[in-house]
C-alpha cells in the first residue's frame, strides 16, 4: 500500500490532531497510529474501512494516491463515492488547478472519474481565484462568441445541480456530447433538464436531462490565447503563459454582463 503511511499522517495533521486524539476518534490506540505512520505495520481491511468512513474518502484513494498535496480534508463526494480532489498546493503552499489540454479534451469523458487521469494533468497557479475547486477547460468552435476557439475557461466545480443560476455560463460534461460551454437555464422543475444556449444565435438551444449530466463547472474567468502563434500554444507554453499571467484575463463580472 504505497501511500497509506504518509496519507494517514497527513490527514491527521490536517485535522490538527495529536496521535492520541486521532486514536480516540477512531477507537484505536496511540501505538497503532504510530506504527502505521512510521511504516512498521499496515492497517488491515477493517481499519482501512474505518479510515474511509471517517474521512469520507474511498479506500482505493487512500491507498493509491498521494494526498500530501492537498491542504484540507474537504473532499467532494460525487455519485457512488467518486472523489473530486480539493485544491492542491505546490511546495510554496500556493493553490494549483488542473488544465485539460485541447488534444485530450475528447478523452475527459472517459477519464474524469479516474483519479490517476486527473492526477497526471498539468497544473497551474492562478492566485486571483476565489475559494473552491477549479479546473481550466479548452474552448473549440464559435458557439460562444466572443469567447473564441482556443481560449480556456477556468471554472469552479458545482456539486449540486440545483445550484445552477439562470443565464450564467457553465462547462457541462454530458454522456453524449462530452464537454460543452454554454449559457444555462434551470428547467429542472418543469422538464427535469437544463436548457443550454449558445451566445452565437446561429446555434439553437437544446435540453439536456439531468440524468445525462456528469459534471457542472461554473465560469470564473476566460483566458484568451488568440494573440499567440500555434507553436506558442503547445501545452507547455500555455502553462508558462498562465503562470506568468501573460494572458488576457476577463473578470466574471465583465463577461457575465456582456450584451449579447
Amino acid at each position: 500500500m504505497k501511500f497509506i503511511q504518509s496519507n494517514i499522517k497527513h490527514l491527521r495533521t490536517l485535522k490538527s490532531f495529536s496521535q492520541e486524539r486521532f486514536a480516540d476518534e477512531l477507537g484505536w490506540t496511540r501505538s497503532i497510529v504510530g506504527s502505521y505512520e512510521e511504516g512498521r505495520s499496515e492497517p488491515p481491511i477493517d481499519r482501512l474501512i474505518e479510515l474511509s468512513t471517517y474521512f469520507n474518502i474511498p479506500i482505493d484513494i487512500l491507498v493509491k494516491n498521494d494526498l500530501r498535496r492537498t491542504k484540507n480534508t474537504s473532499f467532494i463526494e460525487v455519485g457512488n463515492k467518486r472523489v473530486l480532489f480539493p485544491v492542491t498546493v505546490n511546495d510554496m503552499d500556493e493553490d494549483l488547478i488542473e488544465i485539460v489540454p485541447t488534444k485530450a479534451s475528447a478523452g475527459y469523458l472517459q477519464g474524469y472519474a479516474d483519479p490517476e487521469y486527473i492526477e497526471q494533468l498539468q497544473k497551474i497557479k492562478l492566485p486571483f481565484l476565489p475559494t473552491g475547486t477549479h479546473r481550466a477547460f479548452p474552448i473549440s468552435g464559435d458557439s460562444m462568441l466572443p469567447v473564441k476557439s482556443g481560449s480556456f475557461i477556468v471554472a469552479k466545480f458545482i456539486d449540486t445541480i440545483t445550484d445552477v443560476k439562470n443565464g450564467r455560463t457553465y462547462i457541462i460534461l454530458t454522456k453524449d456530447d462530452g464537454l460543452v460551454y454554454k449559457r444555462v437555464y434551470n428547467k429542472i422543475e418543469e422538464k427535469d433538464s437544463l436548457e443550454l444556449h449558445s451566445d452565437n444565435k446561429l446555434y439553437a438551444p437544446y435540453d439536456v436531462k439531468t440524468t445525462d449530466i456528469m459534471e457542472i463547472w461554473e465560469f470564473t474567468c476566460c483566458i484568451n490565447t488568440q494573440e499567440y502563434s500555434e507553436e506558442e500554444l503547445k501545452l507547455s507554453s500555455i502553462v508558462n503563459m498562465f503562470q506568468e499571467l501573460k494572458v488576457e484575463l476577463k473578470s466574471i463580472k465583465g463577461l457575465e454582463n456582456y450584451d449579447f
